[in-house]
């Protein structure tokens, strides 16, 4: 069952009704887990048992953790956790990688064997609730957390269906205490809630699957495609992969208000950064913020000399792209990531150095190592708009290199596409040129209006916390502007279908 499914459009209200029938606690949360279990079984119902049994040994460890009487207990605990967690995790989702790239290397030094089994068949969402539960173990050994020793409290925790797919991945700290406790609905909520669902669907219909219609279409036979067209399919992948993922964890965070839960935001415009450390502070930040939490900074973060912080930061991302794929491909988009944050801590203690000023521009902080007492303010505002206009393209720059690679079929179509990329004759940057590459997909043109149209809305909007949040307006233009979104939904849906969230694959 998947958000833009006409099943889930029935699902919804029905449990929205059930669930604030009663403002009882073992009401409310018995029925979130039994709908939470619906709803991942709508893929496959084998999948429940494989959730259950993670969410159980979680559970009990926990609860032993906590009264374990000796130290040696408490890290055998642990230990257990996280094998039977990354036990699971692995077999499911990496054994065919591992599997295959053994029987290519043997194969390179003459051995010929076959593959161990068939294809296993990965779980959806497993990526997410893995790390969920173990995190809630992990947060009771460090002291950080009490173990629930409610079993539908913490069900509901780990099932619950707005962010159980694709998150974002919550801490216990933060979602347990609001499954602990009976919820009141709240009007005020519930509106927020449906104002932020809009905004998701709008961005997932309108944008990212009309993206994805020229994206795959482009990237269907690159060796056949122009430098150029790769270089707009790359474009258009990085924001059609942003305004679908962050949809969905809009829709999930808009379908919890409903509910009276409050889930961490996951996605700050990520594309107004100017640098790759700031990328990674904006995208997908529950997922950033537990790989810092449960990675990094256990490995040794930051302390220490600068070489084990860059061995730190790219053990990290490397974790994190094999965390988003079984193949070489990913484990290169993560290596890129992590060199570029690499590069910019290297560059940074060079600029330590001298002097620094800080400086405000449409509302962005900046840094400029300079004297700027002879610039009149004119001049140093534009110098300092050129400075983030540059920031932000060398950003989004980078993000597109590490994007080939997590898009492309494989890493040897990756490196012909960047190829192509890098020697785009001159001849096609000309108005002819641009024409005809535009002529080979009628969506384009199109697309690329919309994009600048979202981009100067995502500039304007980026201080708001809740995006459509026209309070400040008269009621009636902020309708309209509802009302605007629902149509242009409708009609988008109509036209286009409907691809699955990119995040279902992970």
């Amino acid at each position: 069952m998947t958000f833009t499914s006409l099943t889930f459009l029935i699902f919804l209200p029905l449990v929205f009704m059930l669930h604030w029938a009663r403002q009882n606690r073992y009401w409310q949360n018995s029925l979130l887990v039994l709908a939470s279990y619906l709803f991942y079984g709508w893929w496959d119902y084998r999948f429940c048992g494989l959730m259950m049994l993670s969410s159980l040994v979680d559970y009990g460890l926990g609860i032993f953790v906590a009264h374990a009487k000796t130290q040696s207990q408490r890290k055998l605990a642990l230990t257990t956790s996280v094998v039977c967690n990354l036990g699971l995790l692995g077999f499911f989702k990496y054994f065919n990688f591992f599997s295959e790239s053994l029987v290519i290397a043997l194969g390179e030094v003459g051995w010929s064997v076959h593959p161990l089994m068939s294809e296993i068949l990965l779980p959806v969402g497993i990526s997410f609730y893995t790390f969920q539960t173990l995190s809630y173990t992990i947060d009771i050994y460090r002291g950080k957390l009490h173990p629930t020793t409610n079993l539908i409290d913490y069900l509901a925790f780990v099932s619950f269906f707005p962010q159980l797919v694709a998150g974002p991945i919550e801490r216990a700290t933060n979602l347990m205490p609001q499954f602990s406790r009976a919820r009141i609905f709240s009007n005020d909520q519930a509106v927020a809630g449906c104002r932020t669902i809009l905004w998701g669907f709008a961005k997932k219909l309108i944008i990212a699957d009309h993206l994805a219609v020229c994206v795959d279409s482009i990237y269907a036979h690159p060796s056949s495609a122009s430098g150029l067209t790769l270089l707009i399919g790359t474009v258009f992948f990085a924001w059609q992969i942003y305004c679908d993922f962050s949809a969905y964890s809009d829709i999930a965070i808009g379908t919890a208000k409903l509910f009276g839960i409050d889930l961490m935001q996951n996605f700050s415009y990520p594309y107004l950064s100017q640098s790759v450390t700031e990328f990674w502070r904006r995208w997908h930040i529950s997922l950033s913020t537990w790989f810092r939490d449960y990675v990094f900074i256990p490995l040794g973060g930051s302390q220490g000399t600068k070489f084990n912080t860059f061995r730190n930061l790219m053990i990290t991302f490397v974790l994190s792209g094999l965390w988003h794929g079984a193949a070489w491909r990913f484990i290169i988009w993560g290596a890129i990531n992590g060199a570029a944050l690499v590069v910019e801590k290297v560059m940074s203690s060079y600029l330590e150095n001298g002097r620094s000023r800080q400086i405000s521009v449409f509302g962005h902080r900046l840094n400029r190592i300079a004297d700027h007492a002879n610039c009149d303010q004119t001049t140093f505002a534009v110098q300092a708009a050129l400075q983030t206009t540059f920031r932000m393209t060398y950003t989004f720059s980078v993000i597109c290199l590490g994007w080939v690679f997590f898009r492309a079929a494989s890493t040897a179509e990756a490196f012909t596409i960047l190829s192509k990329i890098a020697t785009i004759p001159l001849h096609d940057l000309n108005a002819s040129a641009w024409k005809a590459t535009l002529a080979t997909h009628p969506l384009i043109e199109k697309m690329l209006i919309v994009l600048i149209g979202y981009s100067i809305l995502e500039w304007t909007m980026h201080l708001k916390l809740v995006p459509l949040r026209f309070l400040q307006w008269p009621k009636p233009a902020r309708w309209a502007v509802f009302t605007l979104a629902i149509w242009g939904t409708l009609q988008f849906t109509l036209t286009t279908e409907t691809s699955p969230f990119i995040y279902f694959q992970f």
